[in-house]
């Protein structure tokens, strides 16, 4: 089976995606996600101008030789823009071999290791009654794991709060440039624990918490915030530092048994090799989508597992459909699966260019049993939303000191 084309789509039902469509010569075609958040159309010149020419007439079939490739062949290794792009190719690939053979992407990789996937919600809120209201709220869903964050007092647009705004993609694309939002970190530490403490009192030990403090402290500053998150049994504090430096975690261990959880900025599994071989993380929540699709993923997901780290795979709205398949394919095959992040399943417009194979129910995501990945794509819907540029935020400390959003 040869490659005849490589498609690469960009638009916007909602959110930016960047889609990957290859066409073979046996009339079958495979999709996949290469969407970077803020920076698509590096990804779409990448993939066009670099990639496309050297997968033409190439045997559809060779994952794994392809991927080693791309990855190798460039000598440029690694990096964001790389990464996701070998991403979007890497699914389509996997999700034509599942159609070619007539099997969804998890029986090729070995079968399944449970029946549903579980997830966890996001609790956000302007004060910390408006986030334990949401977090009753998603309970009452069925959810059993909730991410709770909640805006600090003083600070205008904190991280998970979007103040007037409906969606990320509203608030990043009604500046020319990127918005700025202010920072402090005394008054995140003073306040974060109150929010988790309100939480236990009114809801109890039941429903499991987690937090994203979104890589803005110091290692000292992170483990002062996990030792006072311990009474609250937290699932896991995640990004409590930049990622860049792994050893920054060793010390937040000294410190606290709070679990840790780091990895949706990482794109290949040397980002997390120093942090699995030395148990200082419990999760590792790197998507498929940044880090050379499937066959990168996998390779992160069984070397963790041999540490006995658990996954948690990212998931924001800014991947598409296409992307959050593919981790529902991984997460159901991997034995040391551990949660899933899951923000919904989009809008109207989304609907109109994307059908996935997934649902929800009782706190856990359901996969059926189509071909391939089990996702399609409406070309002539997705036309209808052209691509708008935008860009994530960007922090600042009150002097004026650019700060890690």
């Amino acid at each position: 089976m040869k490659i005849t084309n490589v498609k690469v789509f960009v638009n916007c039902p909602d959110r930016n995606f960047v889609t990957v469509k290859i066409e073979t010569d046996e009339g079958l075609f495979g999709l996949g996600d290469a969407t970077l958040n803020g920076r698509e159309l590096a990804v779409v010149a990448y993939l066009k101008e670099h990639i496309k020419p050297c997968l033409i007439g190439k045997d559809a079939h060779q994952i794994e030789d392809t991927w080693q490739y791309l990855y190798k062949g460039a000598y440029w290794r690694r990096g964001p823009i790389t990464m996701t792009s070998i991403a979007g190719i890497d699914m389509a690939l996997w999700d034509l071999k599942g159609k070619a053979a007539g099997m969804p992407v998890y029986q090729l990789l070995g079968g399944t290791s449970r029946s549903k996937i579980r997830v966890y919600g996001h609790a956000n809120g302007q004060t910390i009654s408006e986030t334990l209201e949401n977090l009753g709220r998603l309970i009452k869903e069925g959810y059993t794991a909730v991410r709770l964050q909640c805006a600090i007092p003083g600070l205008e647009g904190t991280y998970g709060t979007l103040g007037d705004k409906k969606d990320y993609l509203e608030m990043q694309s009604s500046r020319p440039l990127p918005p700025e939002q202010p920072w402090d970190t005394n008054k995140y530490l003073n306040f974060i624990p109150t929010l988790f403490k309100k939480a236990r009192e009114e809801y109890g030990e039941e429903i499991q918490l987690l937090h994203d403090v979104h890589s803005r402290l110091t290692p000292i500053e992170a483990s002062r915030l996990a030792k006072e998150l311990e009474p609250y049994h937290l699932l896991f504090l995640e990004d409590p530092v930049p990622a860049e430096n792994q050893s920054n975690y060793k010390i937040i261990r000294q410190h606290s048994t709070t679990p840790l959880a780091v990895g949706e900025v990482f794109n290949s599994i040397w980002d997390a090799k120093e942090l699995i071989e030395n148990h200082s993380i419990d999760y590792i929540r790197t998507a498929a989508t940044h880090a050379g699709g499937i066959t990168g993923l996998r390779k992160i997901i069984d070397f963790a597992g041999l540490h006995q780290i658990r996954t948690a795979p990212h998931g924001p709205p800014d991947i598409s459909p296409i992307g959050h398949a593919a981790h529902a394919h991984l997460n159901i095959w991997a034995n040391n699966f551990g949660i899933q992040e899951f923000v919904g399943f989009g809008g109207e417009k989304m609907a109109t260019v994307f059908t996935h194979p997934l649902a929800y129910a009782e706190g856990h995501l359901y996969l059926n049993d189509l071909p391939g990945l089990g996702v399609s794509f409406n070309e002539q819907e997705a036309e209808k939303y052209p691509y708008k540029r935008s860009y994530l935020p960007v922090s600042r400390l009150e002097d004026g000191t650019l700060w890690d959003w």
